[in-house]
């Protein structure tokens, strides 16, 4: 049984914490964002500092939303987890009414008023973490069965995936899938189960691919980067020129090309290679560098974890935090086909600063409680120990 240490109180020990770590490298990520975002604010239509406003008063919203959560009693909020479950489903559904969803270039992903947007699907994958979570500690003891440790939990990942799929947004849905999947694995379920699950999961992607005349043109176009870079493939042309044109040195801030008009969504999902252009190869490596401090500060971290329940929570948060950098990371470099998806922490955003907030929120809560955690509520903390 995974022992809880007494808490630490020294100052060494509270830096040196993982969650601490964790927090460190988000608020660092964070303020490159902000930086990069200053650097471009010139030549945006909008206006100077439109995005560098909005994306202040996101990190300030942020977080609050990141104090609150490192405050919560994670068991109080476990008891409400149905309820999560079905506010997140029913705020899905509503993004696909086109009355009430708010469409952008063709996708229904957003539900606001006014200049308020927040994307659902991005809270939608807390919730399907916090809720498989807790499925998987409940059925600990069954998790080798077929029914119970297999079927219900894929067809709660598969309930949050395929809303997110009407969006449309595959890429959202895939992520959704492969945290699901690796947090079945981490429980225990057995490898054949899982194995025919990631192949049906990688067939039912390319069926849906080839039948969206749009991404498969996408895709197509991204096996011939060169030829089609007028076309398909002209945001990733450009940022790979953006990082053939920063070197190692980077041309400095605000003197990169990029940003002004050549890189579409330069500020959102492509701000990486702004970083690339501007600040050069070195700074960018140690972007991809924090990303690991963070996933390996969360690896230790993990090592305390009380109960399955927690181990999964944060297991989950740690995996949405690192899949979602690999891929974008993937996309601006062209190891992945052409996908709108933020950079956690630098990318502007509201709604991936939020869920940011609250990933980092859980970890701070969790390094604040584990250390003096009991193993409370009777039988189920029981059977949740993690062996």
């Amino acid at each position: 049984m995974a022992r809880a240490s007494s808490a630490a109180t020294s100052p060494a020990h509270a830096v040196l914490n993982p969650a601490a770590i964790i927090a460190v490298c988000a608020l660092a990520l964070t303020i490159l964002g902000l930086t990069i975002l200053f650097s471009a604010s010139a030549s945006f239509k909008q206006g100077p500092y439109y995005y560098l406003n909005k994306q202040l008063l996101g990190v300030g919203l942020a977080a609050f939303v990141c104090f609150v959560v490192s405050r919560l009693n994670l068991d109080y909020a476990r008891r409400h987890v149905l309820v999560l479950a079905g506010i997140t489903a029913v705020l899905l559904v509503l993004v696909l009414i086109p009355s009430i969803g708010i469409e952008v270039k063709g996708s229904r992903r957003w539900l606001g008023y006014g200049p308020l947007r927040l994307q659902v699907s991005e809270f939608a994958k807390l919730a399907m973490v916090f809720c498989l979570a807790h499925y998987l500690a409940v059925n600990q003891t069954r998790i080798s069965e077929w029914k119970r440790g297999f079927v219900i939990p894929v067809g709660i990942v598969t309930l949050f995936a395929g809303l997110i799929v009407l969006e449309p947004d595959f890429g959202t849905a895939a992520l959704v899938m492969a945290v699901g999947l690796t947090l079945l694995f981490l429980a225990g379920a057995r490898w054949s189960y899982i194995l025919p699950a990631l192949a049906a999961v990688a067939l039912a992607f390319a069926v849906l691919v080839i039948h969206n005349p749009n991404r498969l043109r996408r895709f197509l176009a991204f096996l011939d980067v060169e030829g089609n870079k007028q076309g398909g493939t002209y945001q990733l042309y450009q940022a790979l020129a953006a990082f053939a044109a920063g070197g190692t040195e980077g041309v400095g801030l605000g003197q990169g090309r990029q940003q002004l008009s050549y890189l579409p969504e330069a500020h959102t999902d492509f701000i990486l290679a702004v970083v690339a252009e501007e600040l050069g190869l070195w700074f960018t490596m140690g972007v991809v560098v924090v990303f690991t401090i963070m996933f390996i500060a969360g690896l230790v971290h993990l090592r305390r974890a009380p109960n399955l329940f927690q181990f999964l929570l944060v297991a989950g948060c740690l995996l949405l935090i690192a899949l979602q950098a690999i891929i974008n990371i993937g996309v601006v470099t062209g190891v992945f086909p052409t996908k709108g998806m933020s950079l956690p922490f630098i990318s502007a955003g509201l709604s991936n600063l939020l869920l940011m907030g609250m990933l980092v929120g859980i970890l701070l809560n969790t390094q604040r409680t584990w250390g003096r955690v009991t193993l409370g509520g009777g039988a189920r903390a029981g059977r949740e120990v993690l062996a």
